[in-house]
């Protein structure tokens, strides 16, 4: 009989991006697969809705966050520390799943030390996952302050109070994966690398709308040889948004980054569109109006078929943040074939490499640089974004969201098995896994890479 999981964050809103991608793509493999899921997020009301047969969402009634991005809502630790509230701590009587996976690291990750300990009357213990969507040394630093001595408390956090909470973690990549497995000689075993994924068959070559584009390029004060580049994604002090500006500033002053033009063809006229929207929207429309209308902000993309066109009717997708957890936008561009430049660093590298994408240090003037190479080579970027469509269709979010169950079910055996036979030892390693449940993880994490025969945990 297949477990009961329930998933828990506050990184969702109507409009936000990977962690909701991520989930909804979750509750449409439960469906497909026949597994019950539940999902807890929160909302401006108390309410439910079914998400199909096998799947629900719990929305919680939370205020909004008081800094940093208000379209988001917190569910604060009282929902499930106090026994006057009985929201949370109700859905987990009714529900009693099998397994707890949470995804957040400030206030949610709590809930895990409440079940661990069985504070909750008629809860029984569940497996117990975290789900690492994000650095939390990066956000500190991108929020707060950038510090060494950040840096150190952000690491001691980690350490001390985040990852002990947890039977197992899984973190989208290796680059977010390093932040809990440094000096863990117990990572091995209790820490899995589970890439995100793409909806493949929504994206593709097959939407490029040329009479579309022609009137995009007219609209930013172009024309027929005007180039479109494209950042998608939340305006947000993490996402490093103020390299872009600072690389069409470079473009615009063509002395700068002549040198990586290819001889004999004309040096592009570039256009900048942001597509989104966030915290960082009026400084990015003041940046608009000093850069003459190179760059322009288009807002959020309403539906998938206008994000695919958008997509694939561009000349080139740049992603800046040098620090992304792993990035689900740069994926999408591949997915689209569409040439794509992300930095040499990050969560990107997942999956983007010298191939399939463009790579540069997250500095202007490389970046400047490396457009008008991507630009300029037009055989070479073709090459590249036909190799992408193969790594993008590895990541498709039908076969991902697949591993991440059997990831899931795999873990939880193991709690079991080794709960019954003593105490649970959270230094378990993978090789305990029954083999045939070891098999058909390490197989799923395995494929999610893209390269069989790589061990999913990293110490």
């Amino acid at each position: 009989m297949p477990i009961k999981t329930l998933h828990i964050t506050n990184n969702y809103h109507p409009s936000s991006g990977g962690i909701r991608t991520f989930y909804l793509a979750l509750l449409d493999a439960a469906n497909r697969l026949r597994r019950p899921m539940r999902l807890v997020v929160p909302g401006d009301t108390d309410r439910v809705e079914e998400a199909g047969k096998f799947g629900r969402i719990y929305y919680l009634r939370a205020p909004r966050t008081p800094v940093f991005d208000r379209r988001y809502r917190l569910i604060l630790p009282h929902a499930f520390l106090f026994p006057q509230e009985n929201g949370l701590r109700e859905i987990l009587r009714i529900e009693q799943p099998d397994v707890v996976e949470i995804c957040d690291k400030y206030s949610l990750c709590y809930l895990a030390g409440v079940l661990r300990q069985q504070w909750i009357p008629g809860v029984r213990r569940p497996t117990l996952i975290g789900v690492s969507c994000e650095r939390m040394d990066d956000n500190v630093e991108s929020f707060i302050i950038a510090s060494a001595t950040a840096r150190r408390l952000s690491g001691l956090y980690m350490k001390k109070i985040y990852r002990p909470l947890f039977d197992f973690h899984i973190a989208v990549s290796r680059y977010v994966g390093n932040e809990l497995s440094g000096a863990w000689p117990e990572a091995e075993g209790r820490l899995f690398i589970l890439p995100m994924g793409v909806h493949a068959g929504h994206l593709g070559p097959q939407h490029r709308d040329p009479e579309w584009r022609a009137r995009l390029q007219r609209e930013v004060g172009g024309n027929g040889g005007t180039a479109l580049l494209l950042y998608a994604g939340r305006f947000s002090p993490e996402k490093n948004l103020a390299l872009l500006v600072s690389m069409m500033e470079k473009l615009a002053d063509r002395s700068h980054v002549s040198g990586n033009h290819v001889p004999g063809r004309p040096m592009p006229d570039c256009r900048l569109l942001l597509a989104g929207s966030g915290p960082l929207e009026p400084w990015l429309r003041g940046q608009s109006v000093r850069s003459d209308g190179r760059i322009r902000l288009i807002g959020h993309v309403e539906g998938p078929a206008e994000m695919a066109r958008l997509l694939a009717s561009i000349d080139l997708v740049v992603h800046p943040n040098h620090r992304e957890p792993f990035g689900i936008a740069p994926l999408e561009a591949m997915a689209s074939g569409t040439p794509l430049l992300v930095p040499n660093a990050g969560g990107v590298l997942e999956y983007a490499n010298e191939d399939c994408a463009w790579l540069a240090p997250p500095e202007p003037g490389s970046f400047a640089s490396a457009v008008l190479e991507a630009l300029s080579n037009p055989s070479a970027t073709y090459a590249k974004a036909e190799r992408a469509l193969q790594v993008a269709a590895r990541h498709d979010w039908r076969q991902v969201a697949v591993q991440f169950f059997e990831t899931y079910e795999a873990l939880h055996a193991l709690r079991l098995r080794t709960a019954l036979a003593r105490p649970f030892a959270p230094a378990a390693h993978a090789e305990e896994l029954e083999p045939a449940i070891c098999s058909a993880a390490q197989g799923g994490i395995n494929t999610a890479l893209g390269s069989p025969g790589r061990h999913p945990t990293r110490s």
